[in-house]
């Protein structure tokens, strides 16, 4: 059963949207991302069988269809035949369930390939500010089940230290109101002092992004960015956030091996960092430049986000790391990804 279940949440994660019934009424807030797989598109979140994963909705089409029984519980079919038994939305504080999670700018100066939020229409740029931030991370605390914010912004105008000054006044906006909240970040650091400074502010978890599995592949879809840097960081990183509480995503899909994968993975637990595996998503937002950097990536199927999500494990396993000490962001969301520990 569970093995039939995690290839049930990949094929979900994976897929089309779902199709909802004819006068349906949504019981929870859609969620407009700015960031993540799902940037540019509204969307709600579903769980099953403790699962989570977030889907867009439709009521004219979908490869997923929503069934309503008499009794009020819902069901999934996929192409017509039976899918998921049981499943029930699960609301979003912001972006995703339990936690406030902001895109502090969506903008961003740095070119990567895959990065759908520089690309998104201007009208989401929502311009909050701290205070701003603070006062919906208070709101939704005394009104929700909220146990982390999490922050994350592009970079505009190639001005690192401008937005790592962005991350430190809004970390200490957020621990002004709520001072026992766990923050979770995910910066482009460029050095020591910067991560150091994150820390001082309040921050207790760091994602920084190594991004793609190969240094080939890195300067494809991330010639802007400096990769022996961010490795460097993120032991830093490691020393002021302690091992388990950094992280960093790594994209497949762009043409690794599943031995670049493992390798990389390898390399980030050894220097006591927890590699977030992420497959690629296309969009309408990213597939042009996915093309230019890279030619057109094969999609990602159920089966291989399957087996890489074991490897994933395994790693894991071999350096004594589990993704449960992840109290924010995305390990802790679980919508877009298999996690190890938590989904299998």
């Amino acid at each position: 059963m569970e093995e039939d279940l995690i290839f049930k949440k990949a094929t979900l994660a994976l897929g089309g949207g779902i199709k909802l019934p004819e006068g349906f009424e949504i019981p929870v807030r859609v969620s407009h991302s700015t960031s993540g797989p799902g940037a540019g598109g509204d969307s709600v979140a579903f769980s099953f069988h403790g699962m989570r994963v977030k889907k867009s909705v439709s009521y004219d089409r979908g490869e997923f269809e929503l069934h309503e029984r008499d009794d009020g519980s819902l069901y999934l079919t996929h192409q017509g035949e039976p899918f998921i038994d049981e499943i029930r939305f699960d609301p979003v504080v912001y972006h995703c369930p339990e936690q406030a999670f902001f895109t502090l700018d969506p903008r961003c100066s740095f070119g990567c390939a895959f990065c759908a939020s520089p690309r998104l229409p201007a009208a989401d740029y929502k311009g909050l500010t701290d205070e701003d931030i603070a006062k919906k991370c208070l709101d939704a605390y005394n009104e929700m089940h909220v146990v982390a914010v999490s922050l994350t912004s592009g970079v505009m105008d190639n001005d690192v230290d401008r937005t790592a000054d962005r991350f430190i006044s809004c970390i200490k906006a957020v621990k002004k109101v709520l001072p026992d909240i766990r923050i979770g970040i995910e910066p482009y650091a460029g050095s020591e002092s910067q991560i150091k400074a994150f820390k001082d502010a309040g921050a207790d978890e760091i994602k920084l992004n190594i991004q793609a599995a190969t240094p080939e592949i890195f300067a494809k879809v991330c010639p802007d960015l400096d990769r022996e840097n961010i490795l460097r960081c993120l032991g830093h990183a490691v020393r002021y956030f302690g091992k388990g509480h950094v992280t960093s995503n790594i994209i497949y899909g762009m043409g690794e091996t599943h031995e670049d994968l493992e390798k990389c993975m390898c390399q980030l637990c050894e220097i006591g960092v927890i590699p977030t595996v992420r497959s690629l998503r296309h969009n309408k937002y990213n597939g042009e430049s996915l093309k230019k950097a890279i030619g057109e990536p094969a999609p990602v199927t159920p089966e291989e986000m399957v087996e890489v999500a074991r490897i994933h494990k395994d790693v894991l396993s071999r350096y004594g790391m589990d993704t449960r000490t992840c109290k924010t962001m995305c390990l802790e969301c679980g919508c877009c990804d298999l996690v190890p520990f938590r989904d299998l």
